[in-house]
């Protein structure tokens, strides 16, 4: 049970103002089942105090972080991204369940299943990494708990009224299909992630031996 909700949006360890990170997320840019469920929700998100809401275009479920920008080589990342790619060609596509939305401590979110699909996705990304730096230059996270966020809060507050008006509600689960993971350079300077796309890899598609296609 969280007693109160907490602003997302204070600086993390490393993070500065123009600094940008590169991180594997899954994106949602012709996604019509993720977008027609963010619509569902945006007259709820829009009456709930002090959140800020999370566009259409930039909805995303993180999955893996790479380094942040400066401190990795463009060689390396190409290398990362090749790696990605065989790493993946026999990870198939899979069907993902977008569940009611939930208070969680920095956001309002919306849990996706199934969780152990995501990590075992999550496994491969941070082996392609270890393929190309060695294990000890992953990039270490908390397990991963695949959501994707309607908003994130951006004052301390009480959780319960919140809670309450959430679940008021009510919701559903939606149901879409997972088919590419997308390597992203990643800022929030403006209170808000908003990225430009580096590289999108299909899960599933088989690599010519010779690594010219994918």
């Amino acid at each position: 049970m969280i007693k109160d909700v907490r602003d997302h949006w204070y600086w993390r360890p490393n993070w500065r103002p123009g600094r940008s990170f590169y991180t594997w997320h899954v994106v949602f840019p012709e996604d019509s089942v993720v977008t027609e469920v963010h619509a569902a929700y945006q007259q709820l998100v829009d009456s709930l105090p002090g959140i800020t809401p999370v566009p259409a275009r930039w909805l995303h479920l993180t999955v893996q972080g790479v380094g942040f920008t400066d401190k990795v080589p463009r060689p390396d990342l190409d290398l990362i991204v090749e790696a990605t790619r065989r790493r993946l060609e026999h990870f198939r596509p899979f069907e993902i369940k977008v569940g009611s939305p939930v208070v969680d401590v920095e956001s309002l979110q919306l849990p996706v299943e199934p969780v152990d699909r995501m990590r075992r996705l999550r496994a491969q990304l941070r082996a392609a990494i270890t393929d190309v730096w060695g294990r000890d230059s992953v990039p270490a996270l908390p397990e991963l708990d695949p959501h994707i966020s309607l908003g994130y809060w951006n004052q301390v507050a009480p959780a319960e009224p919140l809670e309450k008006r959430v679940k008021a509600l009510g919701g559903g689960v939606a149901t879409t299909e997972l088919t590419d993971v997308t390597l992203i350079e990643l800022n929030r300077d403006r209170n808000q992630y908003e990225w430009t796309t580096y590289a999108t890899v299909p899960l599933g598609i088989q690599v010519p031996r010779d690594g010219t296609g994918g």
